[in-house]
């Protein structure tokens, strides 16, 4: 099995319980590549050098970073620090896990997004100056040449992107990153956040989604996903769209968070009831 697993970057995630889990399973014959989100750390280290970081929506009701330049140099520096971190730690564990960039390899490749469709105050606009891209092609050789040569990845934003030829960093979201790297690799994606999972109410950890296996399924779980949850839901649609099996929603502060997660933990979303949604909307 192969595993991809999306650490969060968000102040009340604590790694460390992933970390031991990725060593386990690593010492028993599993097959992991890890990506780490840092949205928080870049917001940290904007803060300490007196720049407001802005979020900006998008028309579909997306939210998300406005990266400018200043943005994007401080974003390369707070993922590789993360990044750096994530490795030693892992190998502080036995785990020989070698650190990856998206523009490493052109792991993470596709055109650069200069400008984007925003809305404020009621009216869309066109924002210029941005520095993100959408993933196109994931280096699944890359990965699967130090997987098997007994190498965990650990991989991150910023991706290759395309700027007319000429290849430069730009930001990519984190759980999308992941998404694309489980769907090259087939392989069943674990996105570890600050919650147990889906909760059909928001703000009650009661009603956690635990299954969605059909299309009825899959419209409930769309219509759960607010706010971030947004995000994750449509990086799992990708990954699934793309040839992942199932994808996991999890608590990251859970004990033993990723056995727990594949063992039945958190919200479990199978490629099926992607399949079934799409078969219906075709029929209709």
């Amino acid at each position: 099995m192969t595993v991809v697993i999306k650490v969060g970057g968000a102040r009340a995630v604590d790694p460390a319980g992933a970390l031991a889990d990725v060593a386990s399973l690593v010492a028993d014959g599993e097959r992991v590549v890890v990506v780490h989100g840092g949205s928080t750390k870049v917001d940290e280290t904007l803060e300490r050098l007196g720049v407001e970081p802005e979020y900006v929506e998008t028309p579909s009701g997306v939210v998300g970073r406005f990266t400018d330049e200043t943005t994007m140099e401080v974003f390369e520096m707070a993922f590789g620090h993360l990044n750096t971190q994530l490795v030693a730690g892992l190998q502080s564990e036995g785990v020989d896990a070698v650190g990856l960039n998206g523009v490493d390899g052109k792991l993470l490749y596709g055109p650069r997004k200069s400008a984007v469709r925003v809305v404020e105050d009621g009216k869309k606009k066109i924002r210029r100056g941005d520095h993100s891209g959408t993933i196109k092609r994931v280096n699944g050789d890359l990965l699967e040449s130090l997987l098997d040569d007994g190498y965990t990845p650990v991989a991150a934003p910023p991706m290759a992107g395309d700027d007319d030829g000429e290849i430069i960093p730009v930001n990519t979201d984190a759980d999308r990153s992941a998404a694309a790297i489980a769907a090259e690799l087939d392989a069943t994606l674990v996105l570890l956040t600050d919650v147990a999972g889906v909760y059909e109410d928001p703000d009650d950890p009661a009603t956690l989604i635990e299954s969605v296996e059909t299309a009825a399924d899959w419209d409930a779980l769309e219509d759960a996903a607010e706010g971030f949850m947004g995000r994750k839901i449509m990086a799992v649609e990708e990954a699934l769209d793309g040839g992942a099996p199932e994808a996991v929603v999890a608590d990251a502060n859970a004990d033993a968070p990723i056995r727990s997660a594949l063992d039945g933990g958190g919200t479990h979303v199978y490629a099926d009831a992607l399949t079934d949604k799409q078969t219906e909307e075709t029929d209709t």
